[in-house]
């Protein structure tokens, strides 16, 4: 079921969905291991993990709270939770199908970036020591270990860094 505050798909088409694995970069690819939208971010450090709505929520919450006093300050979350989780009981015996919907999750790889924050162009930006206190509150709601990270962050592949080549 889908809340009204609560993020989640409009419509999927099955409901129950095997658990599947996480999206591992195995050929190289660095997207979504940089900045978008916003100036400043958070990115996931070590490997991927498993992140409920909940989760992104709450951390969503914190951030708007840190930054309702800053004009023009938009916060861009880069996951969406569309992966439906389904939960069978304890103690319950094997077999009579597979356990009744729980929660929304996502999968997340490694060195993916969750959120972003800015302020459009030609507004004043955020500060980036507001920013890191913002995002490191935001990071402590989430089940990972997290980066800051600025437009001048290199990408990364898996737990390498991208570093361009020296002039």
């Amino acid at each position: 079921s889908r809340g009204r505050a609560q993020l989640a798909p409009k419509a999927v088409k099955y409901m129950k969905r095997h658990k599947g694995k996480l999206p591992i970069p195995i050929g190289g690819s660095t997207k979504g291991t940089v900045l978008a939208y916003g100036d400043y971010g958070i990115r996931i450090r070590g490997n991927g993990m498993r992140f409920s709505a909940k989760q992104l929520t709450t951390a969503q919450e914190v951030l708007k709270r840190k930054l309702k006093s800053i004009k023009h300050a938009k916060i861009y979350l880069r996951l969406f939770p569309d992966v439906p989780v389904c939960v069978k009981g304890n103690e319950t015996r094997m077999g009579k199908g597979k356990g009744g919907f729980e929660f929304w999750a996502t999968r997340v790889g490694p060195a993916r970036v969750i959120f972003e924050i800015g302020t459009p162009t030609g507004t004043p930006p955020i500060r980036e020591e507001l920013a890191r206190d913002a995002l490191r509150q935001a990071s402590d709601k989430l089940p990972c270990t997290c980066e800051f990270i600025t437009r001048a962050t290199p990408p990364r592949l898996g737990n390498l860094d991208i570093l361009p080549p020296p002039p």
